[in-house]
């Protein structure tokens, strides 16, 4: 499961953070202050820090200088008030991956989150293998046991978020965000409708699936 540190002083923008990112699926652990931040980081693997600007003792700039200058290269996004550009230049030149400005929408700081942590991984590579299928991303092919198998469009980018996020629990939402476009109407029942037909094209037996498969009450994980 994806670890975030949420480094917050605001109780109530902390506790919002904390629900929303824990229904999405991920690990949330909350600090207060820019000391307890940087003891924390640099004691523990995190895969992303949420990280006020504007913190009791050292603010979300000097936390930031602190952890990459220990050699420390978990992502790390700014939320801050500001909106003059040289404080977000600053930000970034320390060594910060991305910014969100307050007030923020819970579904844009998702989706900077989502996309800070692609970047983060890598790019899905060309060809990836699992079991008995190859997938070649490059000429969106489909192998089982060396035969053809055909995907659907929508397919291959709901099996290129897996393999991106894998052994990582993605929710209905997330998939959402990631693999139909902006403004598209879907349903939760359409999602798990593509999720099962994809099933029947990856899985030895699709009704006990082994590598795509549901986290209860969260979504899918895949372990391939």
């Amino acid at each position: 499961m994806t670890r975030i540190l949420v480094v917050e002083d605001e109780s109530d923008i902390a506790t919002v953070l904390e629900g929303d990112l824990e229904l999405e699926g991920y690990e949330v652990k909350v600090v207060g202050d820019g000391d307890a931040a940087v003891r924390l980081a640099r004691g523990n693997p995190f895969d992303l820090i949420l990280l006020d600007v504007m913190l009791p003792g050292k603010d979300g700039f000097e936390v930031c200088r602190e952890l990459r200058r220990a050699g420390l290269r978990m992502p790390i996004i700014l939320l801050t008030a500001k909106t003059q550009e040289a404080e977000k230049v600053l930000g970034l030149d320390l060594g910060a991956d991305d910014y969100v400005t307050k007030p923020f929408s819970p579904k844009e700081l998702r989706a900077r989150i989502r996309a800070v942590l692609r970047r983060s991984e890598g790019e899905v590579p060309k060809v990836y293998r699992f079991g008995d299928v190859e997938i070649d991303f490059a000429r969106c092919e489909l192998r089982r046991n060396g035969k053809p198998a055909e995907l659907t469009a929508l397919e291959f980018k709901l099996l290129a978020a897996f393999i991106r996020s894998r052994g990582r629990v993605l929710s209905r939402n997330q998939l959402l965000d990631e693999v139909w476009e902006r403004g598209t109407f879907v349903t939760d029942r359409v999602v798990d409708n593509h999720i099962n037909n994809l099933r029947k094209k990856i899985e030895p037996h699709p009704a006990r699936p082994r590598y795509l498969v549901s986290v209860r009450g969260l979504g899918y994980r895949f372990d391939g």
